[in-house]
This record gives C-alpha cells, sequence and structure tokens, in this order.
C-alpha cells in the first residue's frame, strides 16, 4: 500500500504509528494493518493494554472537566494529543465552560488531518503541527499565538506523552520550558507509563523500543521528578484509576474500583500547579 498525501502530510500505511496503534487500543477506526499488528502484540501479550489505554483517557477527561470547572482557565495546550476520540479536550472542556480555548499539539499526519476535520467549525480550538520535544516552536506557533494569551493562566496537558520520550532526549526540559514560560497559577496534567518492575513492564518497553525506538516506563518518584518545581496536588502521583476518580454508585462500587488490575498500575497521573 502505498503513501498517502492529505493537505501536503505523507501518511505511510505501512509503517505504525503510536497515535493509530493507540487509537486501535482505544477500539478507534483510525488505523491500518501495520498498526493493528503492533497492537496486537500488546493484546495478545500484554492483555491489560486495552485496560491501561482506557484508564488514561478516562484520567485525562476528569483532569479537564475539574480544571475548567474549578479553577477558572479557560485556554488549554494539548501536547502529543493524538488522534481524536470521544470526549477529546476541547469537548470536555467546553462542556463546562463554552469559552475554553484548546490548540491540540502532535506531528502524526493522520491524527492533524483527522484533528482539523473535526474541528473545522469551532473557532476556539487549533490544530498545530509541531513536535513537543521542540517546545519553543509549539509555542511561538502562530496558531498558539492566535489563541493562547501567555500572560493568563495556562493548563499545559502531557496525557501520555513524555513516555514516548527517551532520556536523551530530555523529557524534564519540556515540562520545565513550559513551566517558565506559563504564568502562576498555571496547571499542568501528565500521565504516564508506570514501571512495575516486572515482566508486564519490560516487555511493554521492549515491544515500543523494538518498534518505534522510544518508549520508556518510569517510577513514580522518576515521574513526579519531571514536575519538579510545580506543587503536585493531591493525591500526588498515583494510578490514573485512582487519580480523583468520579464518587458515583455504591459504597461497593466504589470499593471494587479500587481493587486495580496489575496493568491499571503501570499508568499513573498526576495534576501540579504552579505557584
Amino acid at each position: 500500500m502505498a503513501a498517502v498525501t492529505y493537505r501536503g502530510s505523507s501518511i505511510d500505511p505501512t509503517r505504525p504509528s503510536i497515535a493509530r496503534v493507540y487509537d486501535y487500543l482505544l477500539g478507534g477506526k483510525d488505523n491500518y494493518a501495520a498498526d493493528r499488528a503492533v497492537g496486537d502484540v500488546f493484546k495478545r501479550d500484554l492483555p491489560g493494554s486495552v485496560a491501561i489505554a482506557f484508564a488514561n483517557r478516562a484520567a485525562l477527561t476528569r483532569a479537564v472537566r475539574e480544571i475548567a470547572t474549578t479553577t477558572g482557565i479557560r485556554q488549554f495546550i494539548d501536547l502529543g494529543s493524538g488522534l481524536p476520540t470521544a470526549d477529546n479536550v476541547h469537548q470536555v472542556a467546553q462542556r463546562a465552560a463554552p469559552d475554553s480555548r484548546v490548540v491540540y499539539v502532535d506531528i502524526d499526519p493522520q491524527a492533524l488531518v483527522h484533528g482539523r476535520a473535526l474541528l473545522e467549525n469551532n473557532d476556539r480550538t487549533r490544530v498545530v503541527a509541531a513536535d513537543v520535544r521542540n517546545p519553543e516552536a509549539v509555542r511561538t506557533h502562530p496558531d498558539t499565538v492566535e489563541l493562547i494569551d501567555f500572560e493568563r493562566p495556562v493548563a499545559v496537558i502531557l496525557s501520555a506523552i513524555l513516555h514516548h520520550v527517551n532520556d536523551d532526549e530530555d523529557p524534564a526540559g519540556i515540562v520545565r520550558y513550559w513551566r517558565d514560560h506559563v504564568p502562576s497559577g498555571s496547571y499542568f496534567f501528565l500521565s504516564h507509563f508506570r514501571s512495575g518492575n516486572d515482566a508486564e513492564t519490560a516487555e511493554a518497553e521492549k515491544v515500543l523500543q523494538q518498534t518505534f525506538g522510544r518508549g520508556r516506563w518510569r517510577t513514580d518518584a522518576e515521574i513526579a521528578s519531571l514536575l519538579e518545581g510545580l506543587d503536585i496536588l493531591d493525591p500526588g502521583i498515583v494510578p490514573a484509576s485512582l487519580w480523583r476518580p468520579d464518587e458515583t454508585g455504591t459504597a461497593c462500587d466504589v470499593g471494587e474500583r479500587q481493587q486495580l488490575t496489575v496493568w491499571e498500575h503501570l499508568i499513573a497521573a498526576g495534576l501540579a500547579r504552579k505557584a
């Protein structure tokens, strides 16, 4: 199958994409055989991978909703946003606060194409083609400048992206850049593969490194260190399913949700604030 070009962006369906593999694990339709082959490795050898993807997405939804409803922040930058799914950042934020503005950032051509199609009629969103490892290019991009007022607090979303940044690419430096370029009162949501120091973690990391040349599981302490200089809010860095869960249903239901599978322990989440 030949590469497909959309609006100047080349999509090679024969090469797996991190964004499309994640879409496949979430049950999406925007993926190719090469992506499904990688996703099936996770489903077969690491059957909890789907639970990881859904736990991460649910935590992101809760975090955006909480920021929009409790902080007064009305502008969001979603770094490494991936392919559009249900309850995207702008949908969650704008349900709570219709004047919320969102800049999505990704480098995957298909994520860009689908994002722009989805948001074509939403004048409070933009999709920026940029590499999150070059935060200066993201911040100074004309679409970012048009939508985001850096004199006012910003919510920086780092959902399931920094574990795709290897140590030698300075993931902490990415967060530090944004910390230094947003005002006091800004929030940072981070989710990240959480090392279990076990066979499951080692195998998952091996698959990602062999396929994409990236993918790094980190400990709670390593994840917290990415947020250095920010105030990490309660409950700290915890498994994503335990990050401020929706306390609905009976007490028994809530108690059962606290009993996580080994897989759900492998994705962590945290929210921090710049003082």
